[in-house]
């Protein structure tokens, strides 16, 4: 069943945010995954949502998905997200 990692982002340092950015990318393709959403304009329809940024990536699997969020090639990346951006995350089974 396929899997989605869902983001919601509020950068706090874009420089090293960009920098994340830049690393983040192969590590996902590394692990079978592929961005669906990256960014981009967002509209909140309902209720009191309203982040800066929204990621989603598509994986094959939710352990697949599990895999690349806890990889040691992921890992340096996420840390640097964390340094530059406060974010949710979450993994669901798609369709």
């Amino acid at each position: 069943m396929a899997a989605y990692a869902i983001l919601h982002i509020d950068i706090t340092d874009p420089a090293l945010y960009a920098e994340y950015v830049k690393l983040a990318p192969a590590t996902v393709e590394q692990y079978g995954g592929r961005y669906v959403v990256r960014g981009g304009k967002c509209e909140t329809t309902e209720g009191e949502w309203s982040p800066q940024r929204v990621v989603v990536l598509s994986f094959d699997t939710v352990e697949q998905a599990k895999r690349w969020w806890d990889s040691p090639e992921y890992r340096p990346a996420r840390e640097m997200r964390h340094r530059a951006a406060t974010s949710k995350m979450m993994i669901v089974e798609g369709v």
